[in-house]
C-alpha cells in the first residue's frame, strides 16, 4: 500500500513570489490618500519661504472669506492639546533641544516651516486659500553652513545662545576595549604612517514613491489616524504622550506605504495638526503633501564633515583610527535624529581588529531641513569613511586594496569577536565572501585592463573601487538602548491564532512599507505550523489588530520580529500537544510534531494541526480544565544586534575629457545569514544598491546662502532610472547568525551601506593617476572634470571646495 503525503513542502528558502505584488502592482492597493471619509476636510500648509524670519504678522482674512473654506489656523490658535514633536533620543544629559511646536509662535527656522493651515471642504479649494494668507517676515541671519553654523557664527535658535547640540565621545581606553589612539597616532608618526583626510557626507532626500499623508476621524469612540508611517506603534504613543488624548483611545493605522527608507519614521508636523484640527472640528481631516512639500520640509538625511585620522604600520597593519564628526541635525533635533551618528560610532572599526579607537561627534543645529535616519542610518557614513581610508592606506603604501583589507580583517576563525567599540560580533567569514566576489567580478582581468588603459594613454580610464563592510542592525537589546538613553526598547511581538477552519491568522508589530513582509513571514509560519504557504494570512501596521510593537527601521524586522513569529509558533504547538495526546488518546510525552502533524512516537497514529484547532473551536472533546484555544503570544527582545557583512566590488570608466563615470560592473558578495526567500533577498540588494550608488554619482540636496533649497523637485535632485544603472551581479555567503532561531541577518540596508564607497573609490582609483586624491559626492561630471584639472595642475585643495552645505 502506497501512502501519499501531502504535506506541505518546505518554504524556507524557497522563491516566492511576493504576495503583497498583485495588489501593490496593481495600483488595487488602498494608500492613504484613497481614504475618504463621510464629511471629510482638506488641510492645505502655509510654509515658510525663509530660513529664518521673525514672523510680523499673519492676515488670514481673506483665507477664510473663500469659497468652501471653514477654517484658518495659526499658532495662536493652538492651545497645549495640540502637543509637541518629541525627540526620543536625547544623546547627551546637557542636549540642547529647541521645543519644535507644530506651528511656530513668532519664529521660523527653516524654508518649509509650516505658518498656517487652511480648512476646506476640498483639497483644491484648500490649496488656492492657502495662497491668500497673508504673511509678514522679518528675515534674520540665517545658520546654513554646516563648519560655520558648528563655530556659532550665526545661530539658528538664538534663545539657546549657541548651535552645537550635544557633544558625545566614545575613547577605547577608556572604556577598556582598546589602547590610547593619541599614542598609536604618535607612534605612527614616528615609524610608520598617519593618514588625515576630511570627508564630506552630502545630504541626501528620502524620496520616497508615496508622498506623505494623513487622515483623522474624530467621530468615533476612538479616535483614528491613518498614516503612511513605518511607525505606527509609536506614532500612538507620542500622541498620548503629547496631546492629553488616553493611549487607549488612540487607533492608528499604517495601510499600505509606498516606500519609507527612514523618511517615514518620524512624527510630523502634519500628522499633530492633523491630529488636533480634526479634534476641534469633530470632522475626519486629510492633509497629502505635494512631492515639492516632501522633498523641502520632509526629513534629509546624512550631511556630515568628517575629520578622521588612521595610523598604521609601514606594513598596513592599523593601529588607531580617531573620527570627529560634525553632523548637521536641521532646524529642529528629530525624533532620533541626533542618535544616528551614535548608531555609526559603533561601525567605524568595521570588519577590522584596530587596537585603538577615538570617536567624537558634535551635532550641530542650522536653519535647515531637519535630518534623521536614512537607510542605513549612521552606518553608510561609517563605511564610507573607513573604507575611503582603506583604499588611500593601500594607494599610499603601494598595496593591492584587497591585500591590505585582508592583513586588518578578523578572521573567520575569531568569532565572536569583541570589537574596540566594545561590540560582540557573533559570526561572519570575510575569507569566503572576499573570494567569492572577486572569482565573479574577474579582478585579476579588470587590473590587467586597467594597467593596460594606463599604459595607453586612453582617455577613457578604468577604475575599481572595493568596499568590504559589516553593519550592526536588528535594532536590539532593550538594556543596551537603554544605556545610550533611547526612549524606547528593542523587542518585538506577534501573536498566532489557529482558526476554526485550520487557517492561521498572524499578526505583527513590524509594520512593511514594501519589503515584503507578507510573504516571507507567511514563509516562516508555514514551515513552523507545516500548514501550506497560502493558509498563512499576515495582519500589520493598525495598533487595534497588532496591538504591540515597535515598528520597522533598521533592518529588524526580520531578525527580531521574525523571531517573535518563531517563538509565538513554537507555543502554539506546545499548547496544542496536550489536545492531539487527548484525541490520540496518548500520553502527551509520547507525542512528536513534525510538518504540521502530531504523532504518537512508534506508531502512524496522528493527527494534524488543523484538525487540533477544529477540536480546540469545538470544544467537545478537550482534556479536563483546558482552555479552549491555542492561540499565543510572544515577544522577543535580542540579545544582541545583528551582524551581516559582505564584499562589493564595482568598476567604472571615467571619461577624462568631460568627466563622466560610466558603470562597467558591479559585482557584491553579501552574508546574510540564512535566507528565507531568495527572490526577496535580492530585490532588497538591488533597491538598496541603487540607493548607495545614487549618494555617490547623483543625488544631492543643495541649498543657497539664504537656505532656500534649490533641488527642490525631481528636475534638480537627480535621480537615477533604470537607464542609469546596470545589471547587478548580486551573489550570496551564509554563516548564520547564533543569536535567533533562524540563523537569519539584516538584509535591508546591505547596499546602501556597502555601495557608496565601493563607486566612489572606483572613481577615485581612475583618477589617482592625475593626482586626485578625493571628489566630494555626488561625483557629478563636472566635480570630476574640475577635479582632474586641478589635479593636473598640481592643485589639490579643490576637492572639497563648494561643499559646505
Amino acid at each position: 500500500m502506497t501512502v501519499t503525503d501531502d504535506r506541505p513542502a518546505a518554504e524556507i528558502g524557497k522563491d516566492r513570489r511576493r504576495k503583497e505584488d498583485r495588489r501593490l502592482i496593481t495600483g488595487s492597493s488602498r494608500y492613504t490618500d484613497n481614504i475618504v471619509l463621510p464629511g471629510m476636510l482638506h488641510l492645505a500648509m502655509v510654509r515658510s519661504p525663509f530660513a529664518h524670519a521673525k514672523i510680523t504678522s499673519i492676515d488670514t482674512a481673506d483665507a477664510k472669506q473663500a469659497t468652501n473654506v471653514v477654517a484658518v489656523y495659526t499658532a495662536a490658535d493652538l492651545d497645549e492639546s495640540a502637543g509637541v514633536l518629541i525627540n526620543a533620543w536625547p544623546i547627551t544629559p546637557d542636549q540642547k533641544t529647541p521645543v519644535h511646536a507644530p506651528l511656530p509662535a513668532d519664529r521660523v527656522t527653516f524654508a518649509g516651516e509650516i505658518v498656517a493651515v487652511v480648512v476646506a471642504r476640498s483639497a483644491a479649494a484648500a490649496r488656492d486659500a492657502a495662497e491668500l494668507v497673508d504673511v509678514d517676515y522679518e528675515e534674520l541671519p540665517a545658520a546654513i553652513d554646516l563648519k560655520e553654523a558648528a563655530e556659532d557664527t550665526v545661530l539658528a535658535h538664538p534663545d539657546l545662545g549657541t548651535n552645537k547640540s550635544a557633544l558625545w565621545v566614545f575613547d577605547s581606553a577608556e572604556a577598556g576595549t582598546g589602547g590610547n589612539v593619541e599614542d598609536a597616532i604618535s607612534q605612527a608618526r614616528t615609524d610608520g604612517v598617519v593618514l588625515e583626510r576630511e570627508f564630506r557626507q552630502n545630504r541626501l532626500i528620502p524620496a520616497f514613491m508615496e508622498p506623505r499623508s494623513v487622515v483623522v476621524d474624530p467621530t468615533g469612540e476612538q479616535l483614528t489616524m491613518w498614516s503612511a508611517t513605518q511607525v505606527p506603534h509609536i506614532l500612538r504613543f507620542a500622541l498620548a504622550a503629547t496631546t492629553g488624548v488616553p493611549e487607549n483611545k488612540i487607533r492608528v493605522i499604517a495601510p499600505d506605504v509606498g516606500g519609507g527608507f527612514g523618511g517615514k519614521l518620524q512624527v510630523t508636523p502634519e500628522e499633530w495638526l492633523a491630529w488636533w484640527i480634526a479634534r476641534q472640528l469633530h470632522k475626519p481631516v486629510k492633509y497629502t503633501e505635494t512631492r515639492s512639500e516632501s522633498m523641502m520640509a520632509a526629513h534629509h538625511g546624512r550631511d556630515q564633515w568628517q575629520k578622521l585620522t588612521l595610523a598604521a604600520t609601514k606594513e598596513g597593519k592599523v593601529t588607531g583610527l580617531k573620527v570627529e564628526l560634525t553632523a548637521d541635525l536641521g532646524s529642529y533635533v528629530a525624533i532620533v535624529g541626533g542618535g544616528v551618528p551614535v548608531l555609526g560610532a559603533f561601525m567605524y572599526n568595521a570588519i577590522y581588529k584596530i587596537p585603538a579607537y577615538h570617536f567624537a561627534c558634535q551635532t550641530v543645529l542650522t536653519n535647515k531641513t531637519w535630518t534623521d535616519a536614512y537607510r542605513g542610518a549612521g552606518r553608510p557614513e561609517a563605511t564610507f569613511a573607513i573604507e575611503r581610508l582603506m583604499s588611500d592606506l593601500a594607494d599610499e603604501l603601494g598595496m593591492d586594496p584587497l591585500e591590505l583589507r585582508e592583513k586588518n580583517w578578523i578572521t573567520h576563525e575569531e568569532f565572536p569577536f569583541t570589537t574596540v567599540a566594545g561590540l560582540e560580533y557573533d559570526s561572519g567569514n570575510y575569507e569566503a565572501a572576499t573570494a567569492t566576489a572577486k572569482e565573479f567580478f574577474g579582478y585579476d582581468a579588470l587590473r590587467a585592463e586597467q594597467a593596460r588603459r594606463r599604459e595607453s594613454g586612453d582617455t577613457v580610464q578604468l577604475g575599481i573601487g572595493v568596499s568590504t563592510f559589516t553593519e550592526m542592525c536588528g535594532l536590539a537589546p532593550s538594556r543596551v538602548l537603554g544605556s545610550l538613553d533611547y526612549g524606547a526598547g528593542g523587542w518585538e511581538h506577534a501573536s498566532v491564532r489557529m482558526l476554526a477552519t485550520g487557517k492561521v491568522e498572524v499578526s505583527t508589530g513590524t509594520s512593511a512599507h514594501g519589503q515584503g513582509h507578507e510573504t516571507a513571514f507567511s514563509q516562516i509560519v508555514a514551515d513552523r505550523l507545516g500548514v501550506p504557504f497560502e493558509d498563512v494570512e499576515i495582519l500589520h501596521g493598525d495598533t487595534q489588530v497588532s496591538v504591540k510593537g515597535l515598528d520597522t527601521y533598521g533592518s529588524r524586522s526580520l531578525v527580531v520580529g521574525g523571531e517573535a513569529l518563531v517563538q509565538a509558533a513554537d507555543k502554539v504547538v506546545e499548547k496544542a500537544k496536550p489536545v492531539a495526546a487527548h484525541l490520540l488518546e496518548a500520553s502527551v510525552d509520547d507525542i512528536e510534531f513534525a510538518t504540521g502533524r502530531f504523532t504518537v512516537r512508534g506508531t502512524e497514529a496522528g493527527v494534524s494541526i488543523q484538525d487540533v484547532a477544529g477540536a480546540v473551536f469545538t470544544a467537545h472533546n478537550l482534556p479536563d480544565g483546558m482552555e479552549p484555544s491555542i492561540d499565543a503570544d510572544a515577544t522577543f527582545d535580542p540579545v544582541n544586534f545583528n551582524y551581516p557583512h559582505g564584499t562589493h566590488l564595482c568598476a567604472v570608466e571615467v571619461d577624462t575629457e568631460t568627466g563622466q563615470v560610466k558603470l562597467r560592473k558591479y559585482t557584491c558578495v553579501d552574508d546574510v545569514g540564512n535566507i528565507i526567500n531568495p527572490l526577496i533577498v535580492e530585490g532588497q540588494v538591488h533597491g538598496g544598491l541603487a540607493q548607495g550608488i545614487a549618494q555617490a554619482l547623483y543625488e544631492d540636496a543643495v541649498f543657497d546662502d539664504q537656505g532656500t533649497l534649490v533641488s527642490g523637485s525631481f528636475v534638480d535632485y537627480l535621480m537615477p532610472s533604470a537607464a542609469d544603472l546596470i545589471d547587478f551581479d548580486a551573489h550570496h555567503a551564509s554563516t548564520p547568525a547564533t543569536t535567533n532561531t533562524l540563523g537569519t541577518k539584516g538584509v535591508g540596508e546591505a547596499g546602501t551601506i556597502a555601495s557608496t564607497p565601493a563607486v566612489v573609490n572606483a572613481v577615485l582609483d581612475a583618477v589617482r593617476p592625475f593626482g586626485v586624491a578625493d571628489i566630494v559626492m555626488p561625483c557629478s561630471p563636472a566635480r570630476v572634470y574640475a577635479a582632474i584639472a586641478a589635479g593636473r595642475a598640481g592643485d589639490t585643495g579643490t576637492a572639497t571646495e563648494g561643499a559646505g552645505q
